[in-house]
């Protein structure tokens, strides 16, 4: 690995791309942007590519790489322009990569970041998608490659500072009896259940403590996100379902506890700021200044737990038994997710129906095992299709 590490950054004009480069841009003596992608906000990627200056742009078609060229060629840029999944995956497992940002929301992720760790790169996983869908066959390639994934997400990022650095003996090994997954409970956690069904879109995105983009910020209103959190951590730290306590805790303070056999509890704080985990995977195993402000203890004054109530959020619970049921049920249950949180966006269901859709399309297939990558698109794609028929059944 070079003295400057050079980056690429899938999903970069997202929240989570946007606060990596803010966390770059602070330490120009230590990384480098090497590629940017971005899907539909195209005057954002080009603005960020002026000054970022990559060497490689990744955007999804041709006539949006017709654009980006024409405006980056008027900037005097000379930044090559790819199209595609094909271009993401380049740019992903590129010889002059030493780090990839695999921050695609969704199952579009998953080619893209399979594809860096295959390469054997450092992967900074936000995709949590990516690991939900694919699980052991995403693990063995982290083996078999010799890459070295690090998670992003607050509570994940939580769990790995907490654990003690050989926790890849297994965590009955290491001391570990349990691990506690907070959840700040969304906006609606004390919203009276008989008026949630006329919850508008705006109202599912105005998350009380942290910024996001839309889907995920509907996701953590429904406690899918914290379902899809708790898959994503079985695979990460092999764990069994029930080893995952997921534990309300409004403040958004603490981001995830250990729970070691000794009764000591070990617990990761800092202010609801991505930029804080960013920050900890890119230096990794060193530590550098994220730009987030120091915790004041003294001005948050409590810190409140209770217990996620699965009435008021019944996707934990469909997430919860798809972790337990494995094989193909998390990647089903992640593209049903997917088409029922657009359409939801879209007003074409009500918030309530997020959930609803979801079982009813769990309940008519069954689950298969995933032996290749063909399997999880196959059973990515079957759930997709019988999400539509709800939808066309159901919806508005």
């Amino acid at each position: 690995m070079s003295l400057v590490q050079r980056i690429t950054v899938l999903g970069a004009t997202g929240s989570i791309g946007l606060s990596t480069l803010d966390v770059i841009a602070r330490h120009p003596d230590r990384y480098q942007v090497f590629a940017l992608s971005g899907h539909s906000r195209l005057q954002e990627l080009l603005g960020l590519c002026v000054r970022h200056r990559p060497q490689v742009a990744v955007v999804p078609d041709d006539q949006a790489a017709e654009w980006l060229t024409t405006g980056l060629r008027a900037e005097g840029l000379v930044t090559e322009v790819l199209v595609g999944e094909a271009g993401l995956c380049d740019v992903a497992a590129a010889p002059e990569v030493d780090a990839v940002m695999a921050a695609i929301v969704g199952a579009a992720g998953l080619s893209p970041t399979l594809a860096a760790v295959r390469a054997g790169k450092k992967v900074l996983l936000a995709n949590k998608e990516a690991l939900v869908m694919s699980g052991a066959l995403f693990m063995q390639a982290v083996r078999d490659s010799g890459a070295v994934l690090l998670p992003i997400d607050s509570e994940h990022n939580a769990i790995f500072q907490c654990l003690p650095g050989d926790f890849g003996r297994g965590l009955e090994k290491v001391g570990v009896r349990r691990i506690l997954l907070t959840a700040s409970g969304g906006p609606f956690r004390r919203t009276p259940l008989a008026e949630l069904a006329e919850v508008t879109p705006e109202q599912a995105c105005a998350h009380p403590n942290w910024s996001m983009g839309r889907k995920i910020s509907v996701d953590s209103a429904s406690m899918m996100n914290k379902g899809l959190e708790l898959i994503e951590a079985c695979w990460l730290f092999d764990v069994r379902p029930e080893q995952v306590e997921v534990v309300v805790h409004p403040q958004s303070v603490i981001h995830s506890l250990v729970d070691y056999v000794d009764g000591s509890v070990l617990a990761q704080l800092g202010n609801p700021d991505m930029r804080t985990p960013i920050a900890n995977a890119l230096a990794w195993p060193a530590r550098i200044d994220s730009g987030v402000a120091p915790l004041d203890l003294f001005a948050i004054a409590r810190l409140d737990f209770e217990a996620p109530d699965e009435v008021r959020f019944p996707c934990l619970r469909l997430a919860r038994q798809a972790a337990q049921a494995g094989q193909s049920a998390p990647a089903a249950l992640n593209a049903a997710n997917e088409v029922a949180v657009s359409a939801f966006l879209e007003r074409r269901i009500r918030y309530p129906e997020i959930a609803g859709m979801i079982e009813d399309v769990l309940n008519q297939q069954a689950v298969v095992p995933l032996a290749d990558l063909g399997a999880v698109f196959d059973a990515d794609a079957r759930s997709r299709q019988l999400a539509e028929r709800w939808l066309q059944q159901h919806g508005r």
